[in-house]
């Protein structure tokens, strides 16, 4: 549908959105998810160059704001920033995003806090510069923005309770270990898409890749980008052909039980997230229910839930 009211007659639907707001929101979705859980078995949605919302239509890959995005339910941010002198501007390429590294800390700070059962996972790599060495600028921004204690450390898979609260960086940049390495994870991020008319290889890929996840290494994080561009083929055109591909694959698979890990995407809109997000709270409860006690009366919410508890 055209949402009235809004510039460029922003375009809202179950899959697609570039209007300044999600549809509705779901801060808290990970509360349901046992503690026991290994992350890499959690599907969840991301946002592919989390922050580019300006610089035209070759550099915008999104329309809503960070705490949009988080409160939504987007759990992975695709974070680029350019060195300085010690100083981390966040960029899509050459295009400057009016922001720094200090505001994403401060949006995910004010998030995990207010949401302590979430976890935000982090890829964060160098754009539009070439020092290579980010790391101590990185940790600065980490101290300086009172982040660091809520970082995880460690280079291995958390579990879920392990990770709430937790920023997660996967680091996309050489130097000590902050956290996990980008490159331990399972990635399908196949972005050159030249023109439109090699959207259905763009397509394949996606789709390839989503179908090896189930029975992929299970103690691995896998990592599916939908996202794609090229000199003939903007961020926008490209999310309008696979974000409706993507939701109709979804909503085909009947089998729940099951994990793709994260869906990284350029516009989702809020039924898209909730759809990804559903594969997971439907896989936690179908176990739980098979636990919970069958009071008379009771709601599925309140059986699911005593299942947790109990479990």
């Amino acid at each position: 549908m055209r949402v009235a009211g809004l510039s460029f007659a922003a375009t809202q639907t179950p899959s697609y959105d570039d209007s300044p707001s999600p549809e509705f929101l779901n801060p808290s979705w990970m509360a349901s998810i046992p503690d026991a859980q290994l992350l890499s078995a959690v599907t969840m949605p991301g946002t592919h160059n989390t922050m580019a919302l300006y610089g035209g239509v070759y550099a915008e890959c999104q329309s809503w704001s960070l705490e949009s995005q988080l409160h939504a339910g987007i759990r992975f941010l695709d974070i680029r920033v350019r060195h300085v002198n010690g100083n981390l501007t966040i960029h899509h390429g050459v295009s400057y995003q009016r922001a720094h590294f200090g505001h994403v800390l401060e949006g995910v700070a004010n998030f995990l806090l207010r949401f302590p059962s979430e976890t935000v996972l982090m890829r964060l790599k160098e754009e539009f510069s070439e020092t290579n060495n980010i790391y101590g600028a990185v940790v600065d921004f980490l101290q300086r923005y009172g982040m660091w204690e809520l970082v995880w450390h460690s280079r291995l898979v958390p579990t879920m309770g392990e990770a709430r609260g937790k920023l997660i960086i996967l680091q996309d940049f050489s130097g000590p270990d902050l956290g996990m390495r980008y490159g331990s994870l399972d990635i399908a991020d196949d972005w050159k898409v030249p023109t439109l008319l090699d959207l259905k290889a763009k397509w394949q890929s996606i789709f390839d890749h989503l179908e090896a996840a189930p029975a992929g290494n299970s103690q691995q994080i896998f990592l599916t980008f939908s996202s794609g561009a090229g000199v003939f083929a903007n961020p926008r055109a490209v999310a309008h052909y696979m974000n409706p591909q993507l939701y109709e694959y979804l909503q085909a698979k009947t089998d729940w039980n099951q994990r793709f890990g994260i869906i990284c995407m350029d516009f989702p809109a809020a039924p898209m997230i909730q759809k990804i997000i559903d594969f997971q709270l439907m896989e936690i409860s179908t176990r739980s229910l098979s636990k919970a006690p069958q009071k008379h009366g009771a709601s599925t919410l309140q059986r699911i839930l005593e299942g947790l508890r109990s479990g």
